[in-house]
């Protein structure tokens, strides 16, 4: 039955031609970040997932992956590019969490799949003149934006990201105030007057602290980083590309997974593999993820070596080493793990 079904659904697929995805018009659309911050280092992450983006001229706005064919690429704005998943333009997209957070409008059609591929990290803050000197904190802030109600007047606080910081705000009690439209550089804002404070993404504070300004206690917004958007309803259950993505975002994610670990080998000499791997497993911590494995080496001379196997993660690595070489370990080696798969993916089978 579940072969006749398929192939109802091939010929099926072969009379309507395009109206029909039938796996040769089908293509997964990944979307990343045509310039900015996030771009270089976007390019650079998925070249280290083994899944490098290939595109023929910077001024082309399309790409392609050679190791999964099948895939689309598009370079966006990055503040476009929830809005083209969101509305099932793209399948996939790579952006800021905090670009996800301020400009998705449903939480049902752009889902932060891998929430840290690791780079592009930010604080979203909020930062006051150094002037201020009595204002050290959201609830010193608090105070003063009921201060200038009284007077009959709005704290004026420059922004590109409204809606984060107006729901922040208003969980910590300020509730007046109006937000200045700002593109461009914000750290000018309050010297140039027009704007009392600014709420912005840093990375260190340094320009912060360059254009005379302060962040407060209490004043972090959110923590942001890179992450992998996906439109569930575009990958639902037999969708054509269901099957590519879930390959995309299992390299990506068995990547990360895999960058905390070295896989360590060694030749051990014992009588049996179950003395070799006990004297291993005299330090669990030391032993593996799940303990080593063993297995015989053969050579002429007939000896009894053992080949043992471990990952371990890289802050223990010297330790291990040492506790290899206590065991009688010769021949130690270290390699870094590409990827490092599970049983199935989380990220992917979160997403529905």
């Amino acid at each position: 039955m579940p072969i006749f079904s398929w192939a109802i659904y091939t010929n099926i697929g072969l009379k309507i031609g395009k109206l029909v995805v039938n796996g040769n018009n089908a293509k997964l659309k990944l979307v990343l970040p045509s310039d900015g911050e996030l771009n270089e280092p976007t390019l650079g992450f998925m070249r280290d997932c083994g899944i490098a983006v290939r595109r023929p001229s910077a001024r082309r706005y399309t790409g392609y992956i050679p190791a999964l064919p099948g895939v689309d690429v598009l370079f966006q704005r990055t503040a476009d590019i929830t809005q083209k998943v969101e509305e099932g333009s793209a399948e996939l997209g790579i952006t800021g969490l905090d670009r996800l957070l301020e400009y998705r409008n449903n939480e049902l059609l752009a889902v932060a799949l891998l929430e840290d591929l690791g780079y592009g990290r930010c604080e979203f803050v909020l930062a006051v003149p150094d002037s201020w000197l009595d204002v050290t904190s959201v609830d010193d802030l608090a105070d003063v934006a009921l201060d200038f109600h009284q007077e009959g007047k709005q704290l004026r606080i420059a922004t590109k990201y409204p809606r984060l910081l107006r729901s922040h705000l208003f969980e910590r009690g300020i509730n007046y105030f109006t937000f200045v439209p700002a593109s461009g550089t914000l750290e000018a804002a309050p010297a140039a007057g027009y704007a009392d404070l600014i709420a912005d993404l840093t990375a260190t504070g340094t320009t912060l602290k360059e254009n005379g300004l302060k962040t407060l206690e209490g004043g972090t917004i959110l923590v942001s980083q890179s992450c992998l958007i996906a439109n569930p309803s575009a990958l639902s259950e037999g969708s054509a590309n269901r099957h590519l993505a879930r390959h995309l975002v299992e390299l990506m994610e068995a990547y990360l997974q895999a960058g905390p670990y070295f896989r360590l080998t060694a030749n051990i000499r014992g009588s049996s593999p179950e003395v070799v791997s006990t004297t291993i497993l005299s330090r669990p911590k030391l032993s593996g993820l799940k303990g080593p494995s063993v297995s015989r080496v053969y050579n002429i001379a007939e000896e009894d070596w053992y080949s043992i196997s471990l990952l371990i993660k890289k802050e223990a690595l010297m330790d291990a080493v040492d506790h290899l070489r206590d065991c009688g370990g010769v021949e130690i080696a270290a390699s870094q793990v590409s990827y490092l798969f599970k049983e199935n993916s989380k990220a992917f089978d979160n997403l529905f």
